[in-house]
């Protein structure tokens, strides 16, 4: 069972809740509890698509019955493997930056056990993708992480907070994500396997670069390695884009349940938060 109290919100209340919640979170984005509410309240649809996909994927079956959750008592013994592991370079990830897995706010607005166990599954897992992505927790880092997590996932508060998220940039911020992390974060997403499906803690023993090739990840490369590159991936405003270019844009990807380029990128996007604001 998923703690916390859930709570039932009419159809007004829940757009009362999503409102809210939202102007609170361009606010203050480290309100991990109004970046979560928001998510909640606008992603039931993209919660129920990826429920469905983890019900016919055997992996992620075996994660719906079991219901694992990333928690101090669960993940503890990452911290005794071998350095090479994928467990040891999630507790060294988290141990370095002083985080606990015990800090993600309850989920309160799903209407079903099922669902309430999808959205916190997808707020758990965040942190192995950080780790799995070579990702780090500045405001750079932490939007190209919501760059895949919407490809991934396809919530929809990725639209409702862009234009805030983006503001948060400064030019030289702006300049390099456009440039480096967010084409990266395109084809990463794209090329990754679907990772809500993953039992991320049966595979904790092995070897971090076996299960990156496994799933399909590609690693954040270091700024000075796209120096001279140049772009092979488009690069949109947001400000720019149109709602009705980016369905344009928008394909379903044969039946996996992701979408090829996402164009857009929020920061604060469901399942993390701004944690080291700087650079």
């Amino acid at each position: 069972m998923v703690e916390g109290a859930r709570v039932r919100l009419r159809g007004w209340q829940q757009v009362a809740v999503a409102l809210g919640s939202a102007v609170g979170a361009l606010v203050d984005p480290r309100r991990a509890d109004l970046i979560a509410a928001l998510g909640e309240t606008t992603g039931k649809p993209a919660f129920e698509r990826v429920l469905e996909r983890m019900r016919r994927n055997s992996e992620g079956k075996e994660i719906l019955l079991d219901r694992p959750r990333v928690i101090s008592s669960s993940v503890g013994h990452a911290w005794d493997l071998p350095e090479n592991t994928f467990g040891a370079a999630y507790a060294k990830f988290m141990g370095s930056r002083n985080f606990s897995p015990d800090d993600r706010p309850p989920v309160r607005f799903m209407e079903t056990e099922e669902l309430a166990y999808v959205a916190m599954r997808a707020r758990e897992v965040h942190d192995f993708w950080h780790t799995l992505f070579g990702l780090p927790t500045n405001l750079i880092g932490e939007s190209a992480l919501k760059v895949i997590e919407f490809e991934q996932m396809l919530l929809p508060m990725c639209f409702l907070s862009v234009i805030g998220g983006t503001a948060r940039f400064n030019d030289k911020q702006r300049s390099l994500f456009y440039t480096h992390y967010f084409p990266w974060a395109v084809q990463a997403g794209m090329k990754s396997t679907d990772l809500m499906c993953v039992y991320y803690e049966k595979h904790f023993h092995e070897d971090l670069e076996v299960v990156r090739r496994r799933w399909g990840i590609i690693p954040a490369p270091s700024v000075h390695t796209y120096l001279g590159i140049g772009n092979k991936f488009p690069i949109f405003n947001c400000h720019e884009l149109t709602m009705t270019r980016f369905i344009q844009l928008k394909k379903v990807d044969g039946g996996a349940g992701k979408s090829p380029p996402a164009v857009l990128v929020l920061h604060g996007c469901y399942g993390g938060y701004m944690r080291d604001l700087p650079g």
